[in-house]
């Protein structure tokens, strides 16, 4: 027996670890090049069989509120750059034919660059991180980095740069991820988890006077930020002695057809699963509110048309809480790199949001309504500030595409292996400027669909509506 015991340990001392060092997974992420140049991410063209875009965009309103999608449509037909924002599923089927490294992590799906923001973590500190995340999904990283560059070279031509500059932001994202991805690869895996980007430490940082002092003050705003005095004086009005959630007609609205009675039972009672994926904690935070109200609130631009809402709880009369409800659909990345190992999709995305973002919101949660409709919970307005894309200078797109580099690099780097994808990248810009090379050619392509859905409602084949100023 004890001759037993030595030989298997003997064996077990002698066996070869069960790990790669970060030399052999830099070689491994090098190796990758062979089958895959970092030069080959500068092709675009669009294939023979290439789907119209017109199409997917109709395919992608099955299962939104009818009345609703000629809103969505206004939306994404203002600028190219919303209609970039908008279609998501039509890029994803462009990626799908595009080079990749054979390396997969927890990718956003809708990569672009107004769905990153800065929001208070549980800890009360405000962080800049990645806010949008109902397409996350597992797929190739290069997906994410090609539609965050992307959309930068639109939002510059939207805001009226010159090419020179376009490009220079460009860079400055794709440089960005590169050498923050070197720099994840040398931390322990802990080490990068916790790893956050705070906002306020960020604020020197800011070459532009005005735009530092701009932000400035939208951060100390975000800290005075109160639910009771901001936010309840704007979404809520008394019926008689009950506090109910306003209503702003085509935005703010309560559900009034057929079978409402039944629909908030049911709505009870999928508000009842939604606290049963809390943590014990937090479901005893819950449970200090009473539920009041909820109504259907249109948000963003991608998601006009789902079911989205808000929740109105309360403690007592001087406590108020204001939930987020969105809608879960499939991710737009699901037919290209497989289905999601979640039967939610509300869990999906919570999954993905933990996995991606340095934190993530206290109530975050999933459920299942009627007509198995899936749906996710957050907090609304939780102290977020949104990037005022539009007003960006020059320089301040610059800066903010390096954030947004540095950013998506952290939230890959949680989920993937650091080393092999900077093994991959290399200490060149080979990458960086193949990439921009792709996202000037996917720009122009997305301004070419733009076009031919404008004349595609023009002509009637689909409703727009324009809301009011």
């Amino acid at each position: 027996m004890a001759k037993r015991q030595a030989s298997k340990s003997r064996a077990l001392t002698n066996a070869k670890p069960a790990y790669l060092s970060r030399e052999q997974l830099l070689e491994l992420g090098k190796s990758l090049r062979a089958k895959c140049p970092r030069q080959s991410h500068a092709e675009w063209q669009p294939r023979k069989n290439r789907v119209n875009p017109l199409d997917l965009i109709v395919e992608s309103n099955r299962g939104r509120l009818r009345e609703l999608v000629p809103l969505r449509h206004g939306r994404m037909l203002q600028s190219p750059f919303s209609f970039y924002r908008a279609t998501a599923l039509n890029m994803a089927a462009d990626l799908a034919g595009t080079p990749v490294s054979g390396l997969r992590v927890q990718a956003c799906g809708d990569c672009h660059l107004s769905n990153f923001g800065a929001f208070a973590s549980p800890e009360r500190r405000i962080i800049f991180d990645i806010n949008d995340l109902d397409e996350t999904l597992p797929a190739p990283w290069e997906w994410d980095v090609k539609r965050l560059a992307a959309s930068f070279v639109l939002a510059c031509r939207n805001n009226g740069f010159n090419k020179a500059d376009t490009r220079d932001a460009v860079l400055q994202c794709v440089r960005s991820y590169r050498q923050r991805m070197a720099e994840y690869s040398h931390l322990t895996v802990l080490e990068t988890w916790y790893a956050s980007i705070d906002a306020e430490a960020l604020l020197p940082t800011i070459h532009d006077k005005a735009a530092r002092k701009r932000t400035a003050k939208r951060l100390a705003k975000a800290r005075k930020h109160s639910i009771l005095e901001d936010e309840f004086p704007e979404l809520v009005a008394k019926n008689g002695t009950k506090a109910i959630i306003k209503e702003n007609p085509p935005t703010i609205f309560h559900p009034h057809e057929k079978g409402f009675t039944l629909q908030l039972a049911a709505f009870h009672k999928a508000f009842a699963g939604y606290r049963q994926t809390l943590q014990e904690d937090r479901r005893l935070l819950l449970d200090r509110y009473k539920l009041l109200d909820f109504a259907i609130k249109v948000v963003g631009v991608g998601s006009v048309g789902t079911i989205c809402g808000v929740i109105l709880l309360m403690a007592n009369e001087q406590d108020p809480l204001f939930l987020q409800v969105k809608q879960a659909g499939p991710s737009v990345l699901e037919r290209f790199v497989g289905k999601s190992i979640h039967k939610n999709n509300g869990a999906r995305i919570v999954h993905g949001c933990r996995m991606m973002q340095s934190a993530s919101d206290l109530f975050l949660g999933w459920a299942e309504g009627q007509k198995h409709r899936q749906f996710y919970v957050r907090q609304l307005k939780d102290m977020k500030l949104k990037p005022l894309v539009e007003s960006f200078s020059v320089s301040v797109m610059q800066q903010y595409a390096d954030l947004c580099g540095w950013t998506l690099a952290h939230a890959h780097a949680r989920s993937g292996e650091p080393s092999k994808i900077t093994g991959y990248l290399g200490k060149s810009d080979k990458f960086d400027q193949a990439v921009a090379a792709f996202s000037f050619a996917y720009a122009d392509q997305c301004e070419r669909d733009y076009e031919a859905v404008c004349a595609a409602a023009r002509k009637g084949k689909i409703e727009v509506a324009v809301e009011s100023e």
